[in-house]
């Protein structure tokens, strides 16, 4: 590729510049930036300082500067953390590798890099790192022309990004790859690696680096197409490599103006040499002198400026513009003779030679024609050593290899299960022999006990059917007592209430009657409530659609003149339209009407008792709500209980039997609702109600319209 002078190879490939050394020195904290892991990755507070000191001298092209700083600011430092002593050896690689092209000691300092991971407690947290000084030692290798260690370090570290799912690390493993395979001449690989590190780049975040990377791979595409003889492809993606730089380098146009201009220049003397074989000359000539203003300024990328010179040369040779030629010529020798390079030096004597032919002046050209088959056939020996070493074949056959060695690895894991299995199967093998002589035993054991536990079923069935017959008859016993008692004590009250009237009885007298008369109205209450606990949990209910607005109006009308007794108001608050619900018209007013009365029972004289009704989802609920002496804590679970004992009078000492809510509650259960309460002593009770709508069957509604 090199020997033929108007062909320009991929950047990176080139000898050092400036803008390499703007950006190379950050390319060896791009793994690290980009890892899942940055945490391990951070560095002292004592040596952050040093590094960004570093980093602003190489910026500034005082490279050794920038080293000896380093090398006596980390002799003060103490306790370097694996990330501080890493990116120290990486530096190193670093300018010895590219500014000093002394890879011997750059090879040193990746095998230190190496090293220090390996001998890392913890080096799996540090798998980055690892990639990066495989890629280090892979340079180094490369430079040394041992391309076989090379790319076995190469392959070490796509390994560890593909394992890891890195794509930064595949994205500088590709880098590589289309940069290898560009120097053999195999084009088509080239534009398939860099297209692949393109897009695996794109995930990393490494701000101005990751970008001019970017930029740099679009241009490689393009010289790749260029170099495969597809003209218009690579006219494409110079365009884009421009295109790139115009709308995403606005951010770092203050602090890196310079190095974007460079970039930018460096396209301009790509894209000439397409336009020259296009055969516009014009514009590849106004290109490349573009691209030489910009790229011979001092520190600038002056090896692009000198081959894009020569490529200006030829362009002024084919159209016999000799005076200009002999100009370029003349700056060319005095540009080598102060930095020499070989590709430079090879297109300088092959151009100069061509000159000479073209005025006619054969003994001229010889000796620069002659200088120029020497350059050649050593720079054409370095890539033939290189083309030599296909790197597809070698990756291909050490992916292969390792294919090999993780087959040979699992079939060991897979011998290993085996004999564990045979263990295990023979250990499980006596357990079950063990457990089936066990089982014998215990199943006889386990028989008998079968035969007692149906036996006390048995016995157990027997009692319960016992009990109920007893709750049977212990009701009917209750119902008829409760009902022989009934018509006397009405009896007792009519006739005690008569007599009240009558005026022939003296004061205690009279006093003495109202006891008996409330004794037996309190007797008729209890008798009352009796039957109506026997009865709840036996009758079937007998539901209709029901009108709850109307229901709690008369519920609470009928107790108005009990809460007047002691001078109480009982508020109303009943839904907006008309809801029927599926109940027991009398059952539910049973409901209302007893939790009504134990507000009226358990509320101050004057009090306001407020009853409200509001919809629900599927539904309403019904609230009554008294200021009065409030539930205390130890009663709360037993208040729904039957002949409770935390049955308490009432505030003019009202007698309460404890029966009523257990009533209330079996009446709501019964229809599929919620009765609950929430009580303090401080601010009294409120009961609810939850009852939800169910839809009345056919023929009722039938009957009904």
């Amino acid at each position: 590729m090199l020997p033929n002078p108007v062909q320009k190879p991929a950047r990176l490939l080139q000898p050092f510049s400036l803008i390499t050394g703007l950006c190379l020195l950050t390319v060896a904290i791009i793994s690290s930036c980009n890892s899942k892991r940055d945490y391990n990755y951070e560095f002292s507070k004592g040596f952050k300082p040093v590094f960004d000191s570093v980093s602003h001298l190489y910026e500034q092209n005082r490279l050794k500067e920038g080293m000896h700083y380093l090398d006596s600011s980390v002799q003060n430092l103490s306790n370097l953390t694996v990330a501080d002593r890493f990116r120290i050896y990486s530096i190193r690689h670093y300018y010895y590798s590219k500014t000093q092209q002394k890879p011997e000691k750059a090879l040193a300092y990746a095998d230190s890099m190496l090293l220090l991971i390996e001998n890392t407690p913890e080096k799996s947290r540090y798998s980055t790192f690892y990639a990066e000084a495989n890629f280090a030692r892979g340079d180094a290798l490369f430079d040394l022309e041992r391309y076989t260690e090379s790319y076995n370090s190469y392959y070490k570290g796509y390994l560890i990004g593909k394992n890891d799912f890195n794509n930064c690390t595949l994205s500088d493993y590709t880098y590589r790859m289309g940069m290898i395979t560009y120097k053999q001449g195999n084009y088509k690989y080239a534009i398939k690696y860099f297209k692949q590190s393109f897009d695996q780049n794109q995930q990393c975040k490494g701000e101005f680096i990751m970008f001019y990377r970017q930029q740099e791979v679009l241009d490689n595409i393009a010289l790749s197409y260029r170099n495969n003889k597809q003209l218009d492809s690579a006219e494409v993606y110079f365009h884009k490599a421009l295109q790139f730089i115009d709308e995403g380098g606005a951010p770092y146009l203050e602090a890196r103006k310079e190095v974007l201009n460079v970039a930018k220049a460096v396209i301009y003397g790509n894209m000439a040499d397409v336009l020259s074989k296009q055969g516009h000359i014009a514009e590849a000539i106004d290109m490349l002198t573009k691209s030489i203003d910009v790229n011979i300024r001092k520190g600038n990328d002056n090896h692009d400026a000198e081959l894009s010179e020569i490529r200006l040369g030829q362009l002024y040779l084919s159209q016999k513009d000799f005076g200009q030629l002999k100009s370029l010529l003349e700056k060319l020798r005095a540009q080598l003779e102060s930095a020499p390079s070989a590709d430079v030096d090879a297109g300088y004597n092959l151009l100069t030679g061509n000159y000479y032919k073209a005025i006619n002046n054969q003994a001229a050209a010889l000796p620069f024609v002659e200088r120029y088959h020497q350059i050649k056939d050593s720079l054409t020996e370095d890539n033939r050593v290189l083309k030599a070493n296909n790197v597809n074949e070698r990756m291909a056959d050490l992916e292969k290899q390792y294919q090999i060695v993780s087959l040979q690895n699992r079939q060991r894991i897979y011998v290993y299960a085996s004999v564990i299995f045979i263990c295990m199967s023979t250990i499980i093998i006596l357990l079950i022999y063990r457990n089936w002589r066990r089982s014998n035993t215990e199943n006889i054991m386990i028989s008998a006990l079968n035969e007692k536990i149906t036996a006390q079923k048995t016995d157990l069935e027997k009692t319960l059917d016992e009990l109920e017959l007893s709750s049977q008859e212990k009701d009917r016993i209750l119902r008829t007592v409760a009902h022989d008692l009934r018509n006397p004590l009405g009896g007792i009250a009519s006739l005690t209430s008569a007599m009240i009237e009558d005026t022939d009885y003296t004061a205690e007298q009279v006093e003495l009657l109202k006891i008996v008369k409330e004794t037996a109205h309190d007797s008729l209450e209890l008798i009352n409530e009796i039957l109506e606990a026997t009865n709840s949990s036996n009758n079937e209910l007998t539901k209709q659609p029901v009108d709850i607005n109307s229901l709690l109006n008369n519920s609470v009308e009928l107790m108005r003149f009990k809460a007047a007794e002691k001078n109480q108001k009982i508020m109303l608050q009943t839904l907006d339209t008309p809801e029927e619900l599926m109940i027991s018209r009398e059952k539910i007013w049973r409901v209302i009407s007893n939790l009504i009365s134990n507000a009226i029972k358990f509320s101050p004289i004057g009090a306001v008792i407020k009853v409200e009704i509001a919809r629900t989802n599927g539904g309403v609920c019904i609230s009554v709500n008294d200021r009065g002496i409030g539930i205390p804590e130890e009663s709360k679970s037993k208040i729904f209980n039957m002949f409770t004992d935390a049955k308490r009078p009432g505030t003019l000492g009202e007698k309460s039997f404890g029966l009523g809510l257990s009533i209330c509650r079996q009446i709501i259960e019964r229809h599929n609702g919620k009765i609950w309460f929430e009580s303090n002593t401080a601010d009294g009770t409120t009961f609810f109600i939850q009852l939800d709508k169910v839809d009345a069957p056919a023929n009722l509604i039938y009957s009904k319209q």
